[in-house]
């Protein structure tokens, strides 16, 4: 058909690339942000064209508003849907696969398509809450659009901030209103928290006749995920309340610093608690050892008077004439003399050496030095901590880690020995997050500080790799060089401050 063609022809067009974005939460979920086109043809001529907003709820999957996608749905032969993500310089042809007229949403599939997810918020939202409205506003357009190809080139969706202003009813659907700036265009586009998680897709506003304010109405997050449940697509979500990422930093530092202090408190009582015990094991032992030495030279003696005794007997019996009796008494005792001597110097010393195993037990200690730098632990469970954590997206399951010698997690991956722990620098190749890992032994605290990057900062970090770079645990200090130059540059390509901040606590198990 004329209208795919069209649309072919507008989504080959390669667009500048956006502006990079600093690594703050509303930046982050704009990744994910993209611009619903329409093209409706009759008789191979173009008879309209739209546009809306949209957000993913997965990589391939774009929740927007079903009026947005209306004349697709019904006339599917005649109207082609595009998907204009925000970054990059690729659009993509999508389809209606879920929609509900009634609560006004729609949920488009693009096969090809990769973006990075939003995750909606479960928690309570009340009135006067900041809240951030994301899209394309179309009186923006008109103003700086030049022609039909600017509506497919990439571009960074269009953010207003207001405040909450209460739950309505809208014909019959729960409805958010509120006061951040949107027109159309953004219909379909989402509503969210200060940390950048779904709480709305924006649908209508009202009309400003004689003066009047403006407020939008955005699509409730209980109509959203009751959709989204019905139509059977899985979404991220995240009901931890919004703090920033600099509050959390900062009590987290002090944090930290406790749990250091209280680590190395721990550890001199562990090490006095030892010391008492280790004494008290040699107290016992020499306790032990004395009472056998005085033991074995009871015996001595016992073996000498008795060997005399019988020295003495066999003289009695020569004056008797009993000579064959007077040899074998004096040979007994002789024996006897001669095994008190030897008893008497093979006597236990006084001086006493612990077995090494036995220190170890009485101490509550393993032979092996569990501890110690470098030192395997082996598999562990580690369980999120909310207190210390900011969380925008992130899933808040446990997270599992194998801890082997020298810095070797899960058998592949080096981290590196630095100060509190041990830290690695992980760049995925799908996902458009860069994570500093981090495990401290000492604690058993494992940290993940996550950055939500755009696509060329992206691109540029993976640049950074180079062939000589180890891929999985290294044992050459070559190789751990090679590692360190790296980690140290992909650093520099960091902004300052992170999106979350995820702190486990980690216990031994499978």
């Amino acid at each position: 058909m004329l209208s795919r063609f069209v649309l072919a022809v507008l989504l080959t067009l390669v667009g500048l690339s956006p502006a990079l974005a600093g690594a703050d939460d509303i930046a982050a979920t704009a990744r994910g942000v993209v611009r619903v086109v329409t093209i409706a043809m009759v008789d191979d001529q173009v008879a309209g064209f739209g546009h809306g907003s949209g957000f993913a709820v997965a990589p391939n999957r774009i929740v927007t508003n079903a009026h947005v996608v209306e004349l697709a749905e019904r006339y599917p032969d005649n109207v082609v849907i595009g998907v204009v993500p925000s970054e990059g310089s690729k659009s993509y042809q999508g389809r209606v696969i879920a929609y509900d007229a009634r609560r006004d949403l729609a949920l488009i599939e693009v096969s090809e398509a990769k973006l990075p997810p939003v995750a909606l918020f479960t928690g309570p939202v009340t009135e006067g809450d900041q809240v951030i409205a994301l899209g394309y506003p179309g009186n923006v357009d008109l103003a700086t659009a030049q022609s039909a190809a600017d509506y497919i080139r990439p571009l960074s969706p269009v953010r207003s901030q207001g405040v909450a202003s209460g739950r309505r009813a809208l014909t019959g659907i729960e409805v958010l209103l509120h006061t951040a700036s949107i027109a159309r265009g953004n219909s379909g586009g989402p509503l969210l928290d200060p940390c950048g998680r779904v709480i709305g897709v924006n649908s209508a506003l009202t009309r400003a006749d004689d003066g009047d304010s403006t407020f939008g109405f955005a699509i409730a997050d209980t109509e959203l995920m009751a959709f989204l449940r019905e139509a059977k697509q899985p979404y991220a979500s995240v009901g931890v309340p919004c703090t920033s990422i600099e509050e959390r930093l900062r009590e987290d530092s002090a944090a930290d610093a406790r749990a250091i202090a209280d680590a190395a408190a721990a550890k001199r009582e562990a090490a006095n608690v030892a010391a008492l015990r280790r004494e008290e094991a040699l107290n016992a032992a020499r306790e032990q050892a004395e009472r056998l030495r005085e033991n074995v030279m009871a015996v001595a003696a016992l073996l000498l008077v008795g060997g005399a005794l019988a020295v003495g007997a066999a003289g009695l019996l020569e004056s008797r004439g009993s000579r064959r009796a007077a040899i074998w008494t004096v040979s007994a005792g002789g024996a006897a003399i001669v095994a008190a001597v030897v008893v008497f110097l093979l006597r236990p010393s006084a001086e006493i050496q612990l077995p090494r195993e036995t220190l170890a037990t009485a101490m509550g200690a393993t032979p092996s030095g569990v501890g110690a730098p470098g030192t395997a632990i082996g598999p562990m469970i580690c369980t999120l901590i909310p207190d210390r954590s900011r969380i925008t997206v992130s899933s808040t399951a446990e997270a599992r880690l194998d801890w082997g010698a020298n810095g070797c997690a899960d058998g592949r991956v080096q981290y590196l020995e630095g100060e509190g722990g041990w830290q690695r620098i992980i760049v995925p190749e799908e996902e458009p997050t860069v994570t500093v890992a981090r495990f401290d032994p000492v604690t058993r605290t494992y940290t993940q500080t996550r950055y939500m990057l755009p696509a060329a900062t992206m691109d540029a970090i993976r640049k950074l790799h180079q062939p000589s770079t180890p891929t999985a645990c290294v044992k050459t200090d070559k190789a751990l060089q090679n590692l360190e130059g790296e980690q140290a540059q992909i650093r520099q390509q960091l902004p300052p401050l992170p999106n979350e901040k995820l702190v486990y606590s980690c216990r031994s198990g499978r």
